[in-house]
């Protein structure tokens, strides 16, 4: 398997790869889905030995926290490739096909080489089934096959730097075989209850998995740096705790580092931050939100770890201003159309949903706004709900398609309290959602639509839909 170059990640896809890869697709979800995990690394660690070790060939970042893993993911990549930085990226889950989780030079590898990674791997994968299942076990989950396609592809390319974000959790996560020079945390809240723990310490105590110690077999030892973001003081106690343990350096959001200053510029907002190096103003930052400014904070302190970069030494401030202005984050507060303006976000809890709402208050001025949403049916969908209706005129409920999506009936049972029967209108068919969701927009008085928009949320499989449906390419 030979790692694809930018011309080969960009050309136009062959409709005979696509095929093939929804065959890839299908085997693969036979397998455990993401959704299911097992307090165990033995087998993708069985795996990847079998592979010699492709994610100890290059140094790492590691990212988990609750909300704005992805948004970060991308941001500290493109900084790196301003930084004249090969990067290979995970990001979970997709929004729309498949090869969007394994990117090398900040694009989804091709399907042709997502189904070659897969292919060239299967072999291997077969023999940790078998004696995984001999020994009682389950077979490979789907992560863990995803994940080690993406340490061999950028093992292959060669990548100078894997951007990894976890899938869910940290310590059992299948990524977290990687010894990262740098472990980011992004604010921690209720998210799968299920898995990581119904308290907001249990699941800060998965996430914090991640944030480990010197490798003490290297030939030349690097001090681990944790990047934290604000964290209510249970889950701040956690980490830090590990911090200690793991003996890394640590560096704080709002105290080592900082937004000074946002502005809200023509699509996006013009940044002032404080790093870890000194301060790095007039920085653009295509993305809206005063979470994504947060984001790019954390991001910019991360790369600075990454090189070094302290009281004594900057990052260079151009690079860092081309970065970040390069960033796209696609269904993260995502124009697709205009007259009336439709955006697109994958806003999946009520965390999620505040920064959101946030977000629509403070950076717009819309004088009618739709909501399309649709959330799965494990989410706290009544805390998201409440988030968002305070800026919301009516919503729109559907489904998403997913087999995971809350019933739209049930979905309007749990808005009706919230919204009032009024305010609510439900189309189960998401197109259908959508269309009618801008004909309520187009009924501002006077005709005009200045100041009137959709918004389509609810999760991230509803924003990956929309965003096809509105002609969208995966990126």
């Amino acid at each position: 398997m030979s790692g694809p170059d930018a011309d080969e990640v960009r050309r136009p896809v062959d409709p005979a790869d696509l095929a093939e890869l929804a065959e890839v697709e299908a085997e693969l979800d036979t397998r455990w889905p993401e959704t299911k995990i097992e307090p165990s690394l033995t087998r993708i660690t069985a795996l990847l030995d079998l592979l010699g070790s492709p994610q100890d060939n290059y140094p790492s970042i590691h990212i988990a926290g609750t909300n704005g893993k992805t948004s970060v993911t991308r941001m500290i990549d493109a900084l790196l490739s301003a930084l004249h930085r090969r990067t290979g990226r995970i990001t979970s889950p997709h929004l729309q096909l498949a090869t969007e989780r394994i990117s090398i030079d900040n694009a989804p590898i091709t399907p042709r080489a997502y189904i070659d990674a897969y292919r060239e791997l299967e072999p291997f994968i077969t023999m940790v089934d078998d004696s995984s299942t001999q020994a009682g076990g389950p077979r490979m989950s789907k992560f863990e096959v995803l994940t080690a396609m993406a340490y061999a592809a950028f093992a292959e390319a060669p990548v100078d730097v894997a951007v990894v974000e976890t899938g869910m959790g940290g310590r059992w996560d299948a990524t977290n075989v990687i010894s990262s020079q740098v472990a980011v945390i992004t604010p921690i809240a209720m998210d799968h209850a299920d898995y990581l723990g119904d308290s907001l310490t249990a699941i800060a105590g998965e996430k914090a998995g991640i944030i480990k110690g010197a490798d003490p077999e290297a030939l030349v030892p690097i001090d681990p740096v944790t990047i934290l973001a604000p964290q209510t003081p249970e889950v701040a106690e956690v980490l830090l705790r590990a911090t200690v343990e793991a003996g890394t350096v640590v560096a704080r959001q709002d105290s080592e580092f900082t937004v000074l200053q946002s502005r809200t510029a023509v699509g996006g907002q013009l940044l002032e931050l404080q790093g870890l190096g000194g301060v790095y103003p007039e920085i653009f930052l295509p993305l809206h939100g005063a979470h994504q400014a947060a984001n790019a904070s954390l991001a910019l302190a991360a790369v600075e770890a990454f090189f070094g970069a302290g009281a004594d030494r900057q990052l260079d401030v151009d690079a860092v201003r081309a970065g970040f202005a390069s960033v796209t984050n696609p269904g993260r507060l995502e124009r697709v159309r205009s007259a009336p303006t439709v955006y697109l976000d994958a806003a999946h809890n009520p965390h999620g949903a505040q920064a959101l709402a946030q977000a629509l208050t403070e950076e717009f001025d819309f004088q009618r706004l739709i909501g399309v949403v649709s959330v799965l049916g494990d989410k706290d969908v009544v805390g998201l709900l409440e988030a968002l209706e305070p800026v919301l005129d009516k919503i729109v409920l559907t489904n998403n398609g997913s087999p995971r999506a809350l019933d739209t009936a049930a979905l309007a049972d749990a808005a009706e309290p919230i919204f009032g029967e009024d305010r609510i209108v439900v189309e189960p068919f998401l197109p259908d959602a959508v269309e009618q969701a801008i004909a309520l927009a187009e009924e501002n008085e006077g005709g005009s639509l200045s100041g009137t928009g959709v918004v389509i949320t609810g999760s991230v499989v509803t924003a990956g839909a929309a965003r096809s449906l509105f002609g969208k390419e995966p990126a």
